[in-house]
């Protein structure tokens, strides 16, 4: 089965240099066509898309006038400020034809690290792609500072893929792979169709950041760097040359392309991640049939805690015992401490009367735990 028409879940970043065109300064409006229909394909067969797309700031230059200036920061804010606009206007042309919604996302890197910040983005982006709408994300230029900005949109795609669980990342480039040397200045470079593990000679192989086009800011350093976040979190990466009329099509058909495969699902890799790298804020003890559907894989309803201990804020981990001190799992809570306590033993139905708001009827949802063994 090819990757791409395999999976469920796909992230697909497109770059300034596909999207805009370098004469003009507009949007590529017959690009976006051809990706729309490859879109479209893609959902007619089940699967889910979430599309990474920068283009703010060169297009904003354009309507700004500052094509013939070097930006600053400030100046990058004001591109993206007016940039935005025409860019969602552009992807929402490109796919209406189709039936698809398109819905803005604007991120900054607190929202893919901070947990609170993150768990509250990721239920954002399920509920839109539940609702069959197809999510176009960018970095929040417009307030972000050198200090919390990714800095380029192929990291960004890396950690949106992590946060939603995607199994794969398209990275679509200038090139149609990684090569063994950069393939327009060495003829004897060798292309690589898949890599199973990012080594430090799959690092030598990446060239300089490719200045050529004027308007990107990544290279296939950030690509590899990109792939190695995906494959931490059970995500497989493509990269594959994206300036032709239907790129997800031309890979179908086997155009060339590499792929960086990962050696965890990303269930697996997601629960790993609760199991051992986050330290525990807090503790939840549970009644004998609570911990019953938690080992059968159910989620921690707050009418099966009996206790709750620390002080551990919403998109914390906490471990969850019984009442005979045993660990039955990690995971991350979904209300802080002082709101878990005060619904702890409560019905999920009554859980908005107890709080006057609610964040769902789960304190810890069973995607969000890791059993122990």
């Amino acid at each position: 089965m090819n990757v791409l028409t395999g999976a469920k879940r796909i992230v697909v970043k497109v770059g300034s240099a596909l999207l805009v065109d370098q004469a003009s300064g507009q949007a590529n409006h017959a690009w976006l066509a051809g990706f729309a229909a490859d879109a479209a394909r893609v959902r007619a067969r089940g699967q889910q898309l979430l599309i990474v797309s920068s283009g703010a700031v060169a297009l904003g230059r354009r309507r700004l006038g500052l094509n013939r200036r070097k930006l600053d920061l400030p100046g990058k804010q004001a591109a993206a400020a007016a940039g935005q606009s025409i860019l969602m206007h552009a992807w929402e042309e490109a796919l209406a034809p189709h039936g698809i919604v398109a819905a803005q996302i604007l991120l900054t890197r607190d929202d893919t690290e901070v947990r609170h910040r993150w768990l509250n983005a990721r239920a954002t982006v399920e509920t839109l792609l539940g609702l069959g709408v197809a999510p176009v994300v960018n970095e929040n230029d417009t307030v972000v500072t050198e200090e919390i900005r990714y800095g380029d949109n192929d990291r960004l795609a890396a950690r949106v893929a992590q946060m939603i669980g995607a199994d794969l990342l398209v990275l679509l480039s200038d090139i149609d792979g990684l090569y063994t040397a950069d393939p327009r200045k060495n003829p004897k470079a060798r292309h690589i169709a898949r890599v199973t593990d990012i080594t430090d000679e799959v690092d030598a192989m990446a060239g300089a950041a490719n200045a050529d086009t004027g308007v990107g800011t990544g290279g296939m350093t950030t690509k590899l760097v990109a792939a190695r976040i995906a494959a931490a979190a059970g995500c497989a990466t493509m990269i594959t040359f994206g300036a032709r009329p239907s790129p997800l099509g031309a890979v179908e058909d086997g155009a060339r392309c590499t792929l960086f495969e990962p050696s965890l699902t990303p269930a697996a890799a997601y629960k790993a991640w609760i199991a051992g790298s986050l330290a525990p804020q807090g503790a939840l003890v549970v009644d004998a049939g609570a911990s019953t559907a938690l080992r059968a894989g159910k989620s921690l309803l707050p009418a099966g805690v009996r206790a709750v201990e620390g002080s551990f804020e919403k998109g914390d981990a906490v471990i969850v015992r019984d009442q005979d001190g045993r660990e039955i799992g990690r995971g991350l809570a979904r209300y802080d401490a002082a709101d878990a306590t005060r619904i702890a033993g409560v019905k999920s139905s009554e859980i908005e009367a107890a709080l006057g708001f609610t964040a769902g009827p789960t304190l810890i949802h069973a995607d969000d735990l890791a059993l122990a063994r």
